[in-house]
C-alpha cells in the first residue's frame, strides 16, 4: 500500500480536492503508474457536474501517461519500467465481440479489482476506470498500452481519450479513404482530432463546422481545407457547395445535439456514411423522416472511443508523430499543475483551450 496526493470530486458541482490517497500494490492482473501528465477532458467535467452519475467520490483523470512501477501476478503484456498509455478498453478477451474477432467493441472491459480509497477507507470510482489526476494509480495491466518513449508524456496521454475518439471516429468508424470528403461538425478536441485523422487518412477535402472562428481558424492548422461559421451560413447548403452539390461522403458530428445531427444527416451524400462521436444528454431525441434513411442509403453509425483497439492504434499513433507525419502535440494548449484543475475546466468552457495538460511529477501539497 502506498498514500500519494490525488483530485477527487467529492459532490455534485463542488470544487476539486487535492488529498491523501491509498493505493493498493497490484495484485494479479493488476498494475500500479507512476503517472507523468494527464490531460482535462470533459469527460472529467461531467463526472465533477453529475453527468455520468453519482458514485462520489471520484477520483478524476483518464487521459495519461506515466511509468509502470508495480505488475502483479500473471502479468506479461507490461513490465516494470514500461512507458504506457492508459486506455479504458482493457478487451476480456472472451465476450461475443472478442470472440467474433472485434475487440474493439469488447463488451466486458477490465477494470483494477482493488479499490484505492481515502485515508479514512473511503472507497473511490476511479474516471472511466482510471482515476489519472494523482502521482500514481492502480489500473488492470490491459489497461496499459506501452508506447515509445521518445514520445512526450503531455503529448502521448492525450491518446488515451478524446484525441483517439476523434481519429477513429474518421478513420475507423467513418472509414475515410484517400481522395474523400469529409464534413466535421463541432471543432473541439474530438472534432479538431477527427479533422486530422481524415487528414491522415488522405481525405481530399475537409470541412470543418463551428460556431467559433478561433476554432475554425485553428481547425486549418489540422488539416482542414475549408471552415463554416454556423452562425453566419446554413451548414448543408454550404457543405453540398463545397462538394459539387452533392454533399461530403462523411460527415462527423463532433457536438452530440439533435439539430447538428439532423445536420450532418442532410449534409452528407448519398450512399454516405454519417459518424456520431459527440455525446448526448440521455433527455435529448430526434426525429427523421424514414424514407430518407432509406433512400439515402449510406451508413449511420455511433464512434464509441473512436472504435479502438488501444495495443494496435496508440503505438501506431505515436510512432506517426515521432515521425512528424501525425501533429498530436499541437493538442497540448498548455502544461499545467495539480491545484489548477478548477481553472482549466472554466478554460475548457469558454473554448478557450483544446487540452490543458496536468504535470503529475511534482504534485503539490494538498490543500
Amino acid at each position: 500500500m502506498q498514500q500519494v496526493k490525488g483530485v477527487i470530486s467529492r459532490a455534485k458541482g463542488a470544487p476539486v480536492e487535492l488529498v491523501n490517497i491509498n493505493v493498493p500494490d497490484a495484485g494479479p492482473g493488476e498494475a500500479v503508474v507512476r503517472i507523468q501528465a494527464c490531460g482535462v477532458c470533459h469527460t472529467d467535467y461531467h463526472y465533477v457536474q453529475g453527468g455520468i452519475g453519482d458514485d462520489y467520490p471520484y477520483l478524476l483523470g483518464h487521459e495519461a501517461a506515466g511509468i509502470v512501477e508495480q505488475v502483479g501476478e500473471g502479468v506479461t503484456n507490461v513490465a516494470v519500467g514500461d512507458y504506457v498509455v492508459l486506455n479504458w478498453r482493457a478487451v476480456c478477451g472472451d465476450c461475443r465481440a472478442c470472440k467474433r474477432g472485434e475487440p474493439w467493441y469488447c463488451f466486458a472491459t477490465k477494470n483494477a479489482e482493488q479499490m484505492m480509497t481515502l485515508e479514512d477507507g473511503t472507497e473511490l470510482s476511479p474516471a472511466l476506470g482510471i482515476g489519472a489526476f494523482i502521482e500514481k494509480t492502480l489500473v488492470a495491466a490491459g489497461q496499459c498500452t506501452k508506447v515509445d518513449e521518445g514520445a512526450e508524456p503531455a503529448a502521448a496521454g492525450l491518446l488515451g481519450c478524446g484525441i483517439m475518439a476523434g481519429v477513429g471516429a474518421a478513420i475507423n468508424t467513418g472509414g475515410v479513404r484517400r481522395g474523400e470528403s469529409v464534413a466535421v461538425i463541432g471543432c473541439g478536441g474530438a472534432g479538431t482530432a477527427a479533422i486530422a485523422g481524415a487528414a491522415l487518412a488522405g481525405a481530399s477535402t475537409i470541412i470543418a463546422v463551428d460556431i467559433d472562428d478561433r476554432k475554425l481558424e485553428q481547425a486549418r492548422e489540422f488539416g482542414a481545407t475549408h471552415t463554416v461559421n454556423s452562425k453566419q451560413e446554413d451548414v448543408v447548403e454550404t457543405i453540398r457547395e463545397l462538394t459539387g452539390g452533392n454533399g461530403a461522403d462523411v460527415v462527423i458530428e463532433a457536438v452530440g445535439r439533435p439539430e447538428t445531427y439532423e445536420q450532418a444527416f442532410y449534409a452528407r451524400d448519398l450512399a454516405g456514411r454519417v459518424v456520431l462521436v459527440g455525446v448526448p444528454t440521455p433527455d435529448m431525441e430526434i426525429t427523421l423522416p424514414l424514407l430518407e434513411i432509406f433512400g439515402r442509403g449510406g451508413s449511420l453509425k455511433s464512434s464509441w472511443y473512436g472504435d479502438c483497439l488501444p495495443e494496435r492504434d496508440f503505438p501506431m499513433l505515436t510512432d506517426l508523430y515521432l515521425q512528424g507525419r501525425f501533429p498530436l502535440d499541437k493538442f497540448v494548449s498548455e502544461t499545467i499543475g495539480i491545484n489548477d484543475i478548477d481553472e482549466a475546466f472554466e478554460k475548457m468552457g469558454r473554448g478557450e483551450v483544446l487540452r490543458s495538460v496536468v504535470l503529475l511529477e511534482d504534485a503539490k501539497e494538498a490543500k
